[in-house]
């Protein structure tokens, strides 16, 4: 294990000296050039640069690894941080420690108990899943959950958060969507990038993942995705850049699959072209855990840093170097910019983490956050409930919360709130006999659950409780209304299932048809609450219950949040930021998803848990059509849309304002919205855009701005200004390999969703733009039909 309080050597000393400090060199030492990063380098034996382009591996005794995909021979194990991903090579002798990288997207997870350590628990805040954060659209809000989630980073000792997750929900079926924040890229890069402003405040680092078209787990290590250059830029990176441009993270993690026939962590056009040369961004890469293939083709790519490390890229690197099929001058490069991150950890700056952050406070930021997140989809006088109320409350989620996914996105978190408890905390009453059998029932079929096939796999799902007619019909009587919680999992290495999962279960189908048709008979209310990690099948069921609310999977306070959602104590002012179709089929993607198998057994697939995986394509035939580009184009009907969501009270808008009607370089729109309602409540103002469409096709809109309000009294208003730059007008042109903006009539819309428009707006561009031109194309994809 290596000293915490490493010696203050050779690059501290460089550094100081460049940085004004009072250190030096003692005499002999090298000379200062024009970095001291470089003279560092300069000072490393060849056999040190190849260790620091890797981690020092992942142990798994029980695995079976092939030897190798065993750790590298560095002699180094760091159990500073017990449940870490992973940590970097250190060379004590130059000052240089190693640092401490864990995940993920909804909280640090690392091991809550460290054995032998009886000076207390590690425990994490388990924050709600990035769906349900983007869909507060509260930048604000997501920022401050960032500043808690670094915080708790920088004091149990960890140097770089390995999220966010910003991959886009192409389909409902992406087993990761959960930890993914949209199918929009302006949300997308928006919510990254507030969340990366709020870890990075704390003095620690974050990595953006998974870069780029990770939108699947099937075949996910060896996978070619096929896709169009417009669409890859428009959809697929344009939420990186954003998070890049705008929060320069530290980091950014490379993904598992190929791009148009090259991995992309041995994608120079990508990791160093786009990145690099067309964005600016001057952190480091690494891969995602055992990715790719070809270590020599990852350095020259720019993948800085091979995570985990193993004992055949050590080797493979070794022997390229010895043989100058690998230059030494791509070693130096890389390893500069791992120096740079370095230098930047609270780890080498000697912070005295404390291992005591604030859960108390955090858990408030989580509850709060789950119930800004959450999405009223129905109420026909339902909500919110009025207390005193006896409730009947039905389905095994309601007893046992699924408070996030499994996987990188897991937490140990040190608690969760049952629905149970959250609604006798809000001063509720609960039929008793009810809850008894449910939980009764929970732990028998908990007991005698066969184990997952996987030991990193979902558990299979417990079956939904039977309820006889009987009992429903007595609960009808002698309760005041029913609540009955649907629950999906979801989680890292698989995708979602259609059956039993996008659809509704019979049980499930058949428990609210008995519950509110019993409820009804008798004039009370039923209530559904949804606590699933991603879309499902709405259409079919939504008009039996009186009110649905989206919880989504709202982190450990989600019984809390609810119940303050229920009781009006926070009024709903979530919105969707992923589209509920009607039908599976109606996704553009379904055609193609998640892909074909090619030639069985991939020789190529590398890593714990490629075993599996087959060499497979998949062809994004879907192209620029994601999500609501496509409904609304196509004016086909969706269940609930993009940025649909309710509220106790209603808006109003008005007063749309356009700062000029000719586009000269900006533009500023304003609109005011009022509550015109009975109670408090805010309001997500999104800002569409609809282009002449000449030059290409193009949505019949487009996301360009959004804003949300303050909490509204009946009556308050607040005026919202949104900016429209030139690269908002443009799409990517591949012939030109450029962006650019049409001249034309542009169309300026309003609206509560993609689907509610309330004010348009238009203004006219002179003459065609060429906005910027990017360095390279990505492959070589087949244009789009």
């Amino acid at each position: 294990m290596m000293d915490r309080k490493h010696s203050r050597s050779l690059f501290q000393a460089l550094v100081a000296l460049a940085t004004g400090g009072s250190m030096a060199c003692t005499a002999g030492g090298p000379q200062l050039g024009q970095s001291p990063t470089r003279d560092v380098i300069a000072a490393m034996t060849p056999e040190e640069k190849i260790s620091l382009v890797m981690g020092t591996g992942m142990r798994f005794p029980d695995a079976g690894m092939p030897p190798e995909m065993q750790p590298p021979d560095v002699g180094q194990t760091d159990e500073r941080v017990p449940g870490a991903a992973g940590m970097t090579f250190a060379i004590p002798r130059l000052g240089i420690p190693s640092v401490i990288l864990a995940d993920g997207p909804a909280g640090l997870r690392i091991q809550p108990e460290r054995e032998g350590d009886s000076s207390g628990t590690f425990y994490c805040t388990a924050f709600p899943i990035e769906t349900q954060l983007a869909s507060s659209w509260d930048v604000d809000l997501v920022e401050r959950v960032g500043g808690a989630v670094g915080s708790e980073l920088k004091e149990y000792g960890v140097d770089v958060l390995l999220a966010p997750a910003l991959n886009i929900h192409r389909n409902p079926l992406g087993g990761r969507n959960f930890e993914y924040y949209s199918e929009d890229p302006l949300v997308t890069g928006r919510m990254a990038a507030a969340m990366v402003k709020g870890v990075q405040s704390q003095g620690v680092g974050t990595s953006p993942k998974h870069f780029v078209a990770n939108n699947h787990e099937w075949n996910r290590t060896t996978i070619d995705v096929i896709v169009g250059q417009r669409a890859l830029r428009e959809i697929y990176l344009r939420g990186f850049e954003v998070a890049v441009a705008e929060a320069k993270p530290w980091t950014i993690m490379s993904s598992y699959n190929k791009v148009n026939g090259t991995y992309t962590s041995e994608s120079s056009e990508l990791l160093t072209g786009v990145l690099r040369e067309d964005w600016g961004f001057d952190g480091l890469v690494m891969t995602d855990w055992f990715a790719g293939r070809d270590a020599v083709a990852q350095m020259e790519a720019g993948n800085d840093l091979l995570m985990p490390g193993t004992a055949g890229q050590q080797t493979a690197l070794r022997a390229a170097l010895e043989s100058g099929a690998l230059s030494e001058d791509v070693l130096d490069r890389n390893i500069e910019r791992i120096l740079d991150v370095i230098q930047r950890t609270p780890t080498f700056q000697g912070y005295p983490h404390s291992n005591t952050p604030d859960l108390e406070a955090h858990a408030r930021l989580a509850r709060e956050a789950g119930a800004q997140g959450m999405v009223l989809l129905r109420n026909e006088g339902a909500l919110p409930i009025a207390s005193p109320a006896t409730l009947a409350l039905l389905g095994n989620t309601s007893y046992s919360m699924i408070t996030g996914g499994t996987g990188s996105g897991d937490v140990n978190e040190a608690y969760s709130i049952s629905l149970e408890q959250g609604l006798t905390d809000a001063g509720f009453t609960l039929d008793g006999p009810l809850a008894e059998s449910y939980e009764a029932f929970i732990k028998e079929e908990e007991a005698n659950r066969p184990p997952p096939p996987q030991w990193f796999m979902l558990p299979p799902p417990l079956p939904e409780m039977s309820v006889p007619a009987d009992e429903i019909a007595r609960l009808a009587r002698e309760t005041d209304l029913a609540l009955l919680t649907i629950g999906r999992r979801s989680g890292e290495f698989i995708d979602r299932s259609r059956e039993d999962d996008f659809e509704l279960a019979d049980t499930e189908k058949a428990l609210i048809d008995a519950v509110t048709g019993a409820f009804h008979s008798e004039g009370k209310k039923v209530l559904v609450v949804l606590n699933i990690g991603g879309v499902i099948e709405t259409a079919s069921w939504r008009e039996k219950p009186d009110a649905i609310l989206l919880a989504w999977q709202p982190g450990q306070e989600a019984g809390h949040a609810i119940a303050d959602v229920l009781s009006g104590k926070t009024p709903p002012s979530g919105k969707l930021a992923t589209t509920f179709p009607v039908n599976w089929e109606d996704v553009p993607s379904s055609r193609d998803f998640p892909g074909q198998v090619l030639l069985g057994p991939d020789p190529d697939a590398t890593g714990i848990f490629a075993d599996a995986d087959r060499a497979a394509e998949v062809t994004y035939e879907d192209d620029i059509w994601v999500g609501y580009r496509h409904f609304t184009t196509k004016g086909e009907e969706t269940a609930y849309a993009f940025g649909f969501g309710l509220s106790y009270t209603e808006f109003g808008y008005d007063d749309l304002k356009l700062s000029s009607t000719e586009f000269e370089g900006e533009l500023t729109v304003s609109v005011t919205v009022t509550n015109t309602g009975a109670a408090a409540g805010r309001e997500v103002a999104q800002l569409y855009l609809s282009a002449p469409g000449k030059v290409a096709p193009k949505p019949a809109l487009e996301l360009r701005g959004f804003a949300k309000t303050k909490t509204l009294e009946p009556g308050e208003s607040e005026t919202l200004s949104f900016s429209l730059t030139p690269r908002d007008l443009a799409s990517f042109d591949p012939d030109s390999s450029s962006w650019l903006a049409e001249a034309g009539t542009y169309t300026v819309k309003i609206g509560a969703s993609s689907e509610d428009i309330r004010q348009t707006a238009t203004f006219t561009k002179a003459e065609e733009e060429k906005v910027a031109t990017v360095s390279t194309a990505v492959g070589a994809a087949p244009p789009a039909e």
